[in-house]
């Protein structure tokens, strides 16, 4: 593959940058990639492991003639980021973000772009429940969907080659507006997250079953959502703030499916519940065949990050 852009600056070494850095490198797609972290720690490990070309001590100076610029850090702080690089960015740059949230990513990241540099907001529908620069791996995005939200007035040129430089690191790639990603990310992701959190709260705060217990015979329901409970608390907390009308939207629906579940378990409905687990299922059968996952008993997940 050629390069796509001479100079990448990632804003955040976590799995998703750290992924981008491990793509990027594998495929021959930017000549140089600089990154910079808040944590000193976390720009130490990235030196460390050379997850990048250079690792800088400020935001500001990882922009500095960057040809792309990728906001990787918690939906809460891309605002205070973008305000730090805006007099930074170079004419004819590009700043995109990985953010689950759209919406809210423009107002906060926006006003502080210059008219000269194209803003194009993207979230890849990626990830583990590992974080740190020593959990990306270059295969994250193989066959996964980026999807862009570009702004009424971006420029096509620009949002090609984003889409180009998307498509060579393995992920597929599509547009949309950004208040309806957040409401199909709220029923795709954000509720699902939510509901595990709470599920592994109660068995937390049911005295009758012991921790040790939960641990020892946690079957495959359980097991599961403990692992979507295990995603970066920091990061799923800015995202339900920052998506809170759409996610409260679908929690209110989930609700109300719930109680007709309930009613049907109360008055013993056998072909309610078959019905409605059959319809479902057939859902869970079109994810696997879309190839967004896989029958395997591990779920296709057991890909783990390369050591540094």
């Amino acid at each position: 593959m050629s390069v796509i852009y001479d100079r990448v600056a990632l804003i955040g070494l976590g799995l998703i940058a750290g992924s981008m850095a491990h793509a990027m490198r594998e495929g021959g797609l930017a000549r140089e990639i600089v990154g910079h972290a808040r944590s000193a720690a976390t720009r130490q490990t990235a030196r460390e492991i050379g997850l990048c070309d250079r690792v800088t001590d400020s935001a500001a100076e990882a922009v500095d003639g960057a040809d792309l610029v990728v906001l990787a850090v918690p939906v809460g702080a891309m605002g205070d980021v973008a305000a730090e690089i805006g007099p930074r960015l170079k004419p004819g740059a590009t700043v995109t973000d990985v953010g689950s949230v759209k919406q809210s990513v423009i107002d906060a990241v926006g006003p502080h772009i210059p008219q000269t540099v194209h803003f194009i907001p993207g979230h890849p529908l990626a990830g583990t429940e590992h974080s740190g620069p020593r959990s990306g791996f270059a295969s994250l995005f193989r066959n996964r969907w980026w999807l862009l939200t570009p702004l009424p007035d971006s420029d096509p040129e620009a949002v090609a080659r984003l889409s180009g430089l998307v498509l060579a690191m393995g992920a597929k790639t599509d547009s949309m507006e950004a208040g309806h990603h957040d409401l199909v990310l709220a029923v795709t992701s954000h509720a699902p997250h939510l509901i595990a959190y709470t599920m592994v709260g109660v068995a937390d705060h049911l005295s009758r079953v012991t921790d040790e217990e939960v641990i020892q015979y946690s079957a495959a329901g359980f097991r599961d959502f403990t692992r979507i409970a295990a995603s970066d608390p920091t990061m799923w907390r800015d995202v339900f703030l920052h998506n809170k009308e759409a996610t409260l939207d679908i929690l209110g629906r989930f609700t109300e499916e719930l109680f007709v579940l309930q009613r049907a378990i109360r008055m013993g409905d056998g072909q309610q519940l078959f019905d409605y687990f059959t319809r479902t299922r057939a859902i869970r059968r079109g994810i696997i065949e879309a190839g967004q996952d896989t029958e395997a008993p591990d779920f296709g997940r057991s890909i783990v990050a390369p050591k540094g």
